[in-house]
Parts: C-alpha cells; sequence; structure tokens
C-alpha cells in the first residue's frame, strides 16, 4: 500500500467523535463517566502539592507500584501521559519495516506514518485469529492488541510469542487488559527483551481527561523510547492515579468490573443475536464488533435517537457494515435495542 493511498483522516478518527454530549454513549469504550469516589478523593487530596514540581521520587514512587503490581522492577517501567504518548514514541525505535495488525487501534500506525516510518499492514479475515506466518519476515516491529480493538479478541501469548524473530520487537497493546477476568493471556509480567507492553488507565478507572498508561519492557527498550523527552512529562495527579490503580484493592476492583462486564457482554451478544444482529464472537473484550445491512445508516438513524456507536469502517479491514459498541448495562441495551428495532434491523 503506497503513503498516498492511506487516508490519515480514518485512522485519526477515534469514538469520542461520534458521541456528541448528552447522548447515550456507546462509541467510548470508557467505564463512567468519571473516576470512582476512592480514586477522586485521593487525587483531590493532591491539590494543594499543584504548587510544586513533581519530584524524583513522586515517579519513583509510581513506578515501584506499578513494577510491584506486574512483578517487574521499576527499571522496567516508563510512565506515559496516556498510551496515546507512547505509540507517538515508537518512531524512537527506528525500525525498518513496521507490521501493524488489522484490524486494530489505528494510533500506532498513524504515529510510524507521520514519522515517515515504512509500515506493513497484516489484515487478518475473520474470525481474527493471529497467523504469525502473515508477517513479513523483514518487519523489526510487530505492533498488535490484546484484547484486539474494535474485534474484542484476545490473542493467546504462545501464538504472540511466535512471532518473536532476532532482531524484531514486539508491542502489546494490552489496554484493555484489566477488562479481562484474570488477564490470562497478558505479557505484562515478562520480562523478554524484544517484547513491550502498553498499559493504559483511561478505561477501566474513566481517566480519559486526565491521560495516565505505562510501557513494561527492558531498561534498553525504554531508554530508547524515552530519549529526547521533556521534563516533567507527568504531572502530581497522573502520578498520584498509577500509584493509586495499582494497588490490589484497585486491581481487585478492576477484576469485579471484569466480571461485571463479561457477565454484561454475555447478556448482550444473546440480545443483539436476537435481533439478528451479526455479533462477532468469541469476544473477550468491553467492547463487541457488529455487522449489519447499512450499517452507516443504521449509525445515522441511532445517533437521531440520541445513541452513539462507533463507526468502524476507520479500522483496516472493516468497512462500512461495522459498528463498535462499548459493553453496557441492562437499561442501556434496552434503549439501543428497542431503537435498532425501531429502526427495522
Amino acid at each position: 500500500m503506497s503513503e498516498k493511498s492511506v487516508d490519515h483522516a480514518k485512522l485519526r478518527h477515534h469514538g469520542d467523535v461520534d458521541a456528541r454530549p448528552g447522548m447515550l454513549d456507546f462509541a467510548v469504550n470508557v467505564q463512567g463517566s468519571a473516576p470512582p469516589d476512592w480514586l477522586r478523593d485521593r487525587l483531590a487530596a493532591r491539590l494543594a502539592d499543584l504548587g510544586r514540581y513533581p519530584s524524583a521520587t513522586d515517579e519513583l514512587a509510581a513506578r515501584t507500584a506499578v513494577a510491584a503490581r506486574h512483578g517487574r522492577s521499576p527499571a522496567e517501567v516508563l510512565l506515559l501521559a496516556g498510551a496515546a504518548e507512547g505509540f507517538a514514541m515508537l518512531p524512537r525505535l527506528a525500525p525498518r519495516l513496521a507490521a501493524v495488525l488489522h484490524p486494530s487501534f489505528t494510533e500506532p500506525e498513524l504515529a510510524l506514518r507521520e514519522a515517515g516510518i515504512p509500515v506493513v499492514r497484516v489484515v487478518l479475515d475473520p474470525p481474527y485469529a493471529l497467523d504469525p506466518a502473515l508477517v513479513p519476515a523483514a518487519a523489526d516491529l510487530v505492533v498488535l492488541g490484546n484484547p484486539t480493538n474494535p474485534t474484542s479478541v484476545l490473542h493467546p501469548v504462545d501464538t504472540i510469542r511466535a512471532l518473536r524473530r532476532p532482531g524484531r520487537i514486539i508491542l502489546v497493546d494490552e489496554a484493555f487488559a484489566d477488562a479481562v477476568v484474570g488477564e490470562p493471556q497478558s505479557l505484562a509480567d515478562s520480562a523478554a527483551p524484544d517484547i513491550l507492553v502498553l498499559r493504559s488507565l483511561t478505561k477501566t478507572w474513566a481517566l480519559a481527561g486526565l491521560r495516565c498508561g505505562y510501557f513494561l519492557g527492558t531498561l534498553e527498550l525504554l531508554a530508547r523510547l524515552n530519549h529526547g523527552r521533556a521534563h516533567w512529562p507527568l504531572g502530581t495527579l497522573q502520578l498520584e492515579a498509577i500509584i493509586a490503580t495499582a494497588e490490589p484493592s484497585a486491581v481487585a476492583a478492576a477484576q469485579e468490573r471484569a466480571q461485571a462486564i463479561a457477565a454484561e457482554r454475555r447478556s448482550m451478544i444473546e440480545r443483539l443475536t436476537a435481533l439478528g444482529v451479526q455479533v462477532h464472537a468469541p469476544a473477550d473484550g468491553p467492547f463487541l464488533l457488529l455487522r449489519v445491512p447499512d450499517g452507516e445508516l443504521l449509525r445515522k438513524h441511532l445517533a437521531d435517537q440520541g445513541i452513539a456507536v462507533r463507526r468502524a469502517d476507520t479500522f483496516p479491514g472493516l468497512g462500512p457494515d461495522y459498528l463498535r459498541v462499548a459493553v453496557r448495562g441492562p437499561a442501556e441495551v434496552d434503549r439501543l435495542v428497542a431503537a435498532m428495532r425501531a429502526a427495522g434491523v
């Protein structure tokens, strides 16, 4: 695929564009409209500290908390102002050829292309199972999501490890891993020298407006990513949020929420399937990929009814008949199903 044929506007598209204020939001995968009360209290307690710069002690405390959460050393943690900052760092790895598995989140491909890095798309066909043989041998950076946005596919760790080659780096975007019960296919605790894991706190903790995340990898890889970065890249509230959500009680709370998501997802799949909607399964993330005739027309009809769903034709490999919906509770799904039925689905 030539660079001229790549639609950068589609790569820049995010679900928040589909959700206007006041709409019932199935387009964005954030869990809730604000952080839980206990986390808000933790952040509010640090407001009096905003008159001073974040210290090296603050930063080390956050790296130490993340390291303990994943069984790593603090030196294997690079704190980020959201996963988007991590994707923007990828060109610093200077790959000769990056392979991005699709359909998947488009931010990493966009960051690589805009830095002039050659990119090859490896587009998986339904059921979107990962086949390491499809990745060109020349690719020295491979990027994939697990679970993958928007397909909700969870790739086995052994299959991901089968991508490893001498001189190749594998980046696994685990932005939604903490929404999976038990995180069974996570590589966050892997100390392999060629595997990078990216985590985000945005989704589970409703922190989209604060921007928090981190890389997990070897000291050598993290040093390459961190080179040339501005001083004080994270503020006091971001560091506090990272510390708070890495604590055992918070991890346990996230897993309770993951169990609730799994139950809501099963119910949602049953209800949408009964309506005649094609839902991709198995699904393991907090979102579902739907295929419906005239998907774009349905999306516009739902928007007229005050319901936002994510267009999915911006994901390479998917067309206008695909939509992505966040997993929501019964009352929200009641409204979605009623609106879809009214649209003639």
